[in-house]
């Protein structure tokens, strides 16, 4: 089924499977959409923590009670673009109980291919009660169009259409989607999948200035900072768009983290002077005290 964007269907998937005070649980922090469209229906919110930047699917499954209707599992996950393995994902579906949907958002699934990858979709055919979700917004860079699909057993596709807008993928978007590339791995800002992805060379320069940061399976990373505000706004001034995480909840306090989207670079684009760690040190110890 498409969708106006994977937006639109979690959406539908909440209000036509949960009813006020039953639970859906979800991690924390992930997509920022989840708690505020659970809250929307009536829902009650279960808040799993992440462990180490990753899901923790275990502690999800022990959160699951008689009144969950939902789980939604980011995979690869956003803001920290790890991801969740076809062993943990079998582990953790053969113990959800039966009257659980397991929503499985892979809107950055195409980044992040490779043997420790789950097939969810083959867990659909065995039976498992899930959803799959998926977008153009990323690979396909069609972010703007808003095109989405959803992926389940057509009884729930049936139920879930009965609540969508007739017209809610426009003819431009869905002209778009037919001519957009036809295999995993075919589009070009895609780095061949597997660790580090198309944020290898941000993730190597990071390790080189000994910036933490979690482990990315997507085209994004999260990095840790003294002070995220700071080099977002100093990268700002050299053209580059970074997003601090303190709307995703994960700095209670001063900014910390920093989200970089990545890709490939245009022909003819120039890159940024290179400099040494000792410099890159030097220049945002500058920038800190020109700013103070």
């Amino acid at each position: 089924m498409l969708g106006n964007g994977s937006n639109e269907l979690i959406e539908l998937l909440a209000r036509t499977f949960v009813k006020s005070g039953e639970e859906v649980v979800i991690p924390h922090p992930s997509f920022v959409v989840y708690p505020s469209i659970v809250q929307a229906v009536g829902g009650t919110r279960v808040v799993v923590p992440l462990k180490d930047y990753r899901i923790d699917l275990p502690k999800m499954r022990r959160a699951i009670t008689a009144l969950t209707k939902m789980v939604f599992v980011a995979n690869p996950n956003n803001p920290t673009a790890t991801i969740v393995t076809a062993e943990e994902v079998e582990k953790f579906l053969d113990k959800v109980p039966d009257h659980v949907i397991v929503v499985f958002d892979e809107a950055y699934c195409d980044f992040a291919a490779g043997p420790d990858f789950p097939d969810t979709l083959e867990h659909l055919r065995h039976g498992k009660r899930v959803v799959i979700l998926r977008t153009f917004s990323k690979m396909a860079s069609l972010a703007g169009l808003r095109v989405g699909y959803a992926v389940a057993d057509p009884d729930c596709i049936a139920l879930v259409n009965r609540i969508r807008q007739p017209f809610n993928v426009n003819t431009l978007a869905q002209v778009a989607r037919a001519g957009r590339p036809r295999r995993r791995g075919s589009h070009p800002a895609i780095g061949g999948g597997g660790p580090g992805g198309c944020a290898e060379p941000v993730s190597a320069a990071l390790d080189a200035l000994g910036v933490p940061h979690a482990p990315s399976r997507a085209n994004f990373i999260l990095a840790e900072f003294d002070d995220a505000t700071l080099v977002y706004e100093e990268l700002l001034k050299r053209g580059v768009i970074v997003r601090p995480m303190a709307s995703f909840g994960l700095d209670a306090g001063a900014p910390h983290h920093g989200r970089h989207a990545g890709g490939q670079r245009p022909a003819g684009r120039r890159r940024s002077a290179p400099c040494s760690a000792r410099e890159a040190r030097a220049r945002v110890k500058r920038a800190s005290l020109a700013r103070a």
